[in-house]
């Protein structure tokens, strides 16, 4: 009998050992955005990356999007030199991918990362930072494109592990301090910028985290969206523009110049033909007297 009961007790030991297995922070460096392990797709969610615009919404080459949080909204221009990086992230928010996802790692005077599925789930807290939609995105580096302060970068894992920089899927990260991110240019592929909430951006920067970067108080991307009147007052520039295009506007006839003595070329004909009228005629009395 008391075999059995310290066999019992021997198993149950092992399983809430197991429990705690991997309860730990990513580890990462304050000034690395790489994420520890490559990134896990997120099972209830399948998305591919779409190189080839969003179909189902009509957006121009550089859309803007609301980043909807619980401390305010963030609106960024995504630019159109960066196509793998922006329609990927169009189809996710279109997709509502980013849906009541966390900004995970907030880091004071360097930057605040976001846009894991995982963390929609607080059971896996270890795996915070893993998360995203099983795939990763061409590295897009762009030499104007810099870690200016509101710029949009995606996160990436390290270049031991991913020599070629790929970007992750679906995390990303908005720049607070661009003094403390110059390191990452030519690094992580820029693909965007803030262009409203730059104070929101710092209001985020500043809540309370914990050990491993993680706001005490979680800060919910509740939603990212298209912002309907900017998209269409852009796309009506575009069409503007296309239409000048392939129907340029016939020049005006070049005005008659004035001659050098400023009389209008008009009046100039008129007094000519006066004289050649008034020296006929002086011709023909003079026959006459004749």
């Amino acid at each position: 009998m008391k075999r059995y009961i310290t066999l019992a007790v021997l198993v149950l030991l092992a399983v809430s050992c197991g429990g705690r297995r991997g309860q730990k922070g990513d580890g990462a460096e304050a000034d690395s955005l790489a994420t520890a392990v490559p990134e896990k797709p997120e099972p209830k969610v399948d998305v591919k990356p779409d190189t080839s615009g969003t179909s189902r919404v009509k957006l121009p080459k550089e859309p803007v999007f609301d980043i909807v949080t619980t401390m305010g909204t963030i609106r960024v221009k995504l630019y159109k030199d960066t196509p793998k990086h922006r329609d990927n992230f169009a189809k996710l928010a279109l997709s509502h991918y980013y849906d009541g996802v966390l900004f995970h790692r907030v880091i004071d005077e360097f930057m605040i990362q976001g846009g894991d599925p995982y963390t929609r789930d607080t059971a896996r807290v270890a795996e915070w930072g893993e998360g995203g939609p099983g795939y990763t995105v061409d590295a897009e580096f762009v030499p104007e494109h810099t870690h200016k302060k509101g710029a949009l970068a995606a996160a990436r894992r390290g270049n031991l592990a991913n020599p070629l920089k790929e970007s992750s899927g679906s995390q990303f990260y908005l720049v607070v301090n661009p003094d403390n991110c110059k390191h990452l240019d030519g690094e992580y592929t820029v693909f965007g910028e803030t262009v409203g909430g730059l104070n929101v951006i710092d209001r985020i920067a500043r809540v309370q985290t914990d050990r491993f970067d993680h706001p005490v108080h979680p800060v919910v991307i509740q939603r990212v969206r298209p912002n309907e009147n900017m998209n269409r007052r852009a796309l009506e520039e575009e069409q503007r523009a296309l239409e000048e295009a392939e129907n340029p506007a016939i020049p005006e006839e070049k005005a008659e110049e004035k001659p050098a003595d400023g009389k209008e070329p008009e009046i100039v004909k008129l007094e000519v033909q006066e004289k050649i009228d008034s020296s006929v005629l002086r011709g023909r009395k003079l026959k006459h007297r004749e």
